[in-house]
């Protein structure tokens, strides 16, 4: 069963799963797909080649797949790829990708992403994750899962946002945040750890004692950051999250580490 309205403008060729629900004024093109159980409220538009997954609900005027907002996109057959039962509320804009960045953006599953907020070119963003009222990444942007982007916060292109950290909102972030990290700021500073999400996903006491202490030895004065990190890597080698930590700040990045002011 399918309930499409009278005013919905759908092409022939669009992929279309069960149970499908498309409200008054949406437009849906031709390289579209939408999974099983989709739900596109009202005056939505869905265009490029753009698969939405299963049981994602899309709430009145978001625009998603339309070409992205970058200078050297030619029209190439790029792609936008989002996940399961996601939440995506009104004015809500996600792009494609583009030939410099693997040609595709892809969101994960059970993600909320508020009014307003907006994902560039070529982003990759995980499960759970929450985009709070107007935040926005810019192109290459990779948030982890769990992660929290403030409200009206703006996220630098090609940062790399770790799973369960949290931006405080109207941030400005130009630099990689690690895991569990908290930031805030107009340039954002590392201000901590993310404690409350730690607890609200019910880590154990122990877990968030180890990552405290390695958080405190990594940003403490003394010698250089390289020499910290190794440190830290010896002494919690079998610390999951906090060895999450250290994988981060060891891997390439174009973007330099968000540290406490």
């Amino acid at each position: 069963m399918q309930n499409i309205h009278a005013t919905a403008v759908i092409d022939p060729n669009a992929m279309m799963g069960k149970d499908i629900s498309i409200g008054p004024y949406c437009i849906v093109g031709q390289d579209v797909n939408l999974g099983d159980g989709v739900r596109l409220h009202s005056h939505v538009v869905i265009d490029g080649r753009t698969t939405i997954g299963t049981e994602t609900q899309i709430y009145p005027f978001s625009s998603i797949g339309l070409p992205p907002q970058d200078m050297k996109y030619k029209g190439e057959a790029s792609e936008l790829i989002i996940g399961a039962r996601n939440t995506i509320r009104e004015y809500v804009t996600m792009n494609p990708g583009t030939a410099d960045g693997g040609m595709r953006t892809i969101v994960g599953d059970d993600c909320l992403f508020m009014a307003s907020t907006h994902i560039a070119h070529d982003c990759i963003v995980g499960n759970h994750v929450i985009m709070a009222n107007n935040a926005t990444i810019a192109g290459h942007v990779e948030v982890g899962d769990f992660a929290i982007i403030g409200g009206l916060s703006a996220v630098h292109q090609f940062v790399k946002i770790g799973k369960h950290a949290i931006i405080g909102g109207m941030s400005g972030v130009e630099n990689n945040v690690i895991p569990y990290g908290s930031v805030v700021g107009d340039r954002a500073r590392l201000s901590g750890l993310n404690i409350v999400g730690l607890r609200r996903r019910a880590f154990l006491k122990e877990d968030i004692k180890n990552l405290r202490t390695a958080y405190r030895m990594l940003f403490a004065e003394e010698g250089t950051l390289a020499e910290r990190t190794e440190d830290v890597a010896k002494m919690f080698v079998n610390n999951t999250a906090v060895m999450d930590i250290i994988g981060f700040m060891r891997a390439e990045s174009s973007r330099a580490l968000t540290q406490p002011r």
